[in-house]
């Protein structure tokens, strides 16, 4: 299946039909601009607490600042009071924000207990009063993300979705799995049909998207209009570009390996390290360390491994970098 027609939010073109998906404390900005470098067609904030950002957490504030990416700054939030939301959603717009993507599929007790998230798809009304608040509070198109519905006797994605439009939403993403399954089981990717038959904006579809063939089979089973990635990106960012270049027809740049690879993986940690300081980049950069680990260098040896995930030295853990990557060591191993 070959796409020519690319998607867009609003007034904004995407650059593939591929996107990085929102994962909370995963993609920050230095694991979105990897994304966006390898040719992301879009990529999205963490999830971000509308509340926590209106009353003026700094650190969250700075860190939804614009940045030099040659994309839509996509910036979601999560909250179930309207005026949370709309304070939110004014704030992410001052702060460079191009488009506003709301979260009605985060499964986590946390945000369900609190009636964000996921829980709101129970509540369409309130949903409805969020989206409005959003609306009413930028001229940023809308975007909105959600599940295939709390749970099997309550598939609702369609009308949801159908509502979340009528609101002015500009473009819809499904995770093909309902709340209860939470990331278990399998996502079911054809049910999103009715999403897009209900709707007359672009939907994306995602849930276990991990490689060309899983996105072929999810936007044929679906009729979605693009994919997102999640888990499927982590340790290979490069991923989201490579099934937006293949879902085009295009030429795929082959994953980095080697020197190449081990030069890629000290330039995100570094940018970790930027990002949160030393101290807290450390410990941030182990999660990424171990999925580099698993899903390009399987056969390191264990003591490198556990000194690269243990180690509190910057500098020695870039040191090590081009032996735990070195094609020709894992060769032999």
């Amino acid at each position: 299946m070959l796409f020519s027609e690319l998607p867009g939010i609003g007034a904004h073109q995407l650059g593939s039909f591929a996107a990085l998906a929102p994962m909370a404390g995963i993609t920050d900005r230095p694991m979105r601009a990897l994304a966006a470098r390898f040719g992301a067609g879009w990529v999205v904030s963490e999830m971000i607490a509308s509340n926590a950002l209106s009353t003026g957490q700094r650190d969250m504030v700075r860190r939804l600042s614009k940045w030099a990416a040659n994309l839509p700054h996509v910036v979601q939030l999560a909250g179930n009071e309207p005026d949370w939301m709309g304070l939110g959603a004014g704030l992410a717009a001052e702060a460079g924000a191009d488009v506003i993507d709301i979260n009605f599929g985060c499964p986590a007790k946390r945000v369900t207990n609190g009636y964000a998230g996921s829980a709101l798809m129970r509540a369409p009304d309130q949903a409805r009063r969020l989206i409005d608040a959003v609306t009413g509070a930028t001229d940023l198109p809308v975007t909105v993300k959600l599940r295939l519905g709390w749970d099997d006797q309550s598939l609702n994605a369609a009308e949801f979705a159908a509502m979340a439009v009528d609101a002015g939403a500009r473009l819809v993403t499904v995770h093909a799995r309902t709340r209860q399954q939470f990331y278990k089981g399998r996502a079911r990717w054809a049910p999103v049909r009715h999403v897009v038959e209900a709707v007359d904006v672009p939907v994306v579809v995602n849930g276990d998207i991990v490689d060309v063939k899983t996105a072929r089979e999810a936007l044929r089973l679906s009729g979605a209009r693009g994919v997102m990635i999640g888990r499927g990106a982590q340790g290979q960012p490069w991923l989201v570009g490579q099934i937006g270049a293949a879902l085009a027809g295009h030429a795929v740049a082959a994953s980095p390996t080697g020197a190449a690879l081990a030069d890629l993986v000290a330039g995100h940690y570094e940018a970790i390290l930027d990002e949160y300081g030393a101290g807290i980049g450390v410990r941030v950069a182990r999660k990424h360390l171990d999925w580099y680990l698993k899903a390009n260098a399987p056969g390191i040896a264990a003591g490198l491994r556990r000194t690269l995930l243990t180690e509190t030295r910057p500098e020695s853990v870039l040191a090590l970098l081009p032996e735990a990557f070195d094609m020709n060591l894992e060769a032999a191993a």
